[in-house]
């Protein structure tokens, strides 16, 4: 009788080694797919590494529920810099990509009043509407 206590710690000990296998062959995928990404956008991928960030459960092309994997990842820009970059993987394919941008440089804007400043972020300042262009 106490075989089957034995069987069964000795079973989920082998699906426990095979469920890390498979995930340490998904991460050298995006560690790859990572490296490939980062060659192909001109961008360096620093510390040569992944991680798992997250799991959430997605629909495949069948239709089936498959389970959908985030690593994270930094990349450098300028090669002084550590940006965050995102690969999401169904299966071993990237289904999703959050790569950062360049910053586009500032140049001076000129306000309604004349006065130049530099721009800030993504914002555009609009001038205010004149009396001709209200809609009525």
């Amino acid at each position: 009788m106490s075989n089957l206590p034995d069987l069964l710690l000795l079973l989920s000990l082998g699906a426990a080694v095979g469920l890390w296998l498979r995930l340490s062959a998904a991460r050298e995928r995006a560690v790859r797919e990572a490296r490939r990404l980062c060659l192909q956008h001109g961008l360096q991928l620093l510390d040569e590494t992944v991680g798992l960030r997250a799991l959430r459960l997605r629909r495949g092309s069948r239709g089936w529920r498959r389970i959908e994997r985030c690593y994270a990842f930094e990349v450098s820009l300028e090669g002084d810099d550590r940006k965050p970059a995102h690969l999401w993987m169904l299966g071993t394919t990237i289904s999703a990509l959050s790569l950062p941008t360049p910053d586009l440089p500032s140049s001076p804007v000129v306000d309604t009043t004349g006065k130049e400043h530099a721009a800030t972020g993504n914002v555009i300042p609009l001038r205010p509407r004149g009396a001709s262009q209200r809609l009525h």
